[in-house]
């Protein structure tokens, strides 16, 4: 009994891990490429609160792909701690259902995916 509790823990921490993994190398590639330099003589106030505001939305962009990623993530972490351990102890009563049990896993994985497509869609936007 323990030895499932374990797998399944398990398998929800390095799900979730992988998630913040994800979001650290995002905002390691993607936040310093937006990084503007401030221009030494702003010749037109306009022109100056446009470049800000350009920052701006270019940060929010990225923050909004970050939470998207880091919180598919962790819905699809509590979704495998969950499918999980209930496929496993299906699969020690009846070990023929292992095949299904794994298909329940992966699409239980598959919420991390669609975060990480949503956040691809925000940054190609």
């Amino acid at each position: 009994m323990t030895k499932k509790i374990i797998l399944s823990s398990l398998i929800s921490k390095s799900v979730i891990s992988l998630g913040a993994l994800l979001m650290i190398l995002m905002s390691i590639i993607f936040i310093p490429s937006t990084a503007k330099a401030e221009p030494a003589e702003p010749t037109v106030v306009a022109a100056a609160n446009a470049e800000t505001q350009a920052t701006v939305g270019y940060g929010l962009k990225f923050i909004g792909a970050g939470i998207a990623v880091g919180l598919g993530s962790i819905a699809g972490g509590i979704a495998v701690a969950g499918v999980g351990s209930a496929a496993m102890g299906a699969v020690v009563e009846r070990p023929e259902l292992m095949g299904r049990s794994l298909i329940y896993v992966g699409l239980a994985e598959g919420i991390a995916i669609y975060g990480m497509v949503v956040a691809i869609m925000i940054l190609i936007a």
